[in-house]
């Protein structure tokens, strides 16, 4: 009889998302955020300002957002350990949905935690700098 392989606990459990760094804000190589035009109307009532100005300040073309150099979102707050979204309320229907009723692949894969973790690390230990 073959095992079934244990997963995670906290993989399935959406309150995890609570004290997650913010794995899924970081864009991976083939990985894209699906930005719809409800999305950006919700964004542009967040901030007051007209859909084209959202698309011009935070669209990298027409459907996703614009990222920092080290792949993360650019309303994810860098200096915070939860909490990080700046737009949370306002957030994209696929960022509000993920991990689509799943375990988080980022809890289950060490391929992406291995990737994302040193980014995260790279960003906290900046942080730290800029506070000295």
């Amino acid at each position: 009889m073959k095992k079934k392989s244990a997963t995670y606990s906290l993989a399935r459990n959406k309150e995890f998302c609570n004290f997650c760094p913010g794995y899924c804000c970081y864009r991976l190589e083939g990985a894209s955020l699906y930005i719809m035009a409800v999305d950006i109307n919700r964004i542009a009532r967040h901030f007051n300002i007209a859909d084209g100005e959202v698309r011009k300040r935070f669209l990298d073309g027409k459907y996703t957002f614009k990222t920092r150099e080290d792949g993360s979102c650019i309303f994810l707050h860098g200096d915070r350990r939860c909490k990080r979204c700046l737009i949370h309320e306002a957030r994209p229907k696929q960022c509000r949905d993920f991990p689509y009723d799943k375990p988080c692949p980022y809890l289950e894969s060490e391929q992406f935690l291995e990737v994302i973790q040193k980014r995260i690390e790279k960003q906290a230990k900046l942080s730290i700098v800029e506070l000295s």
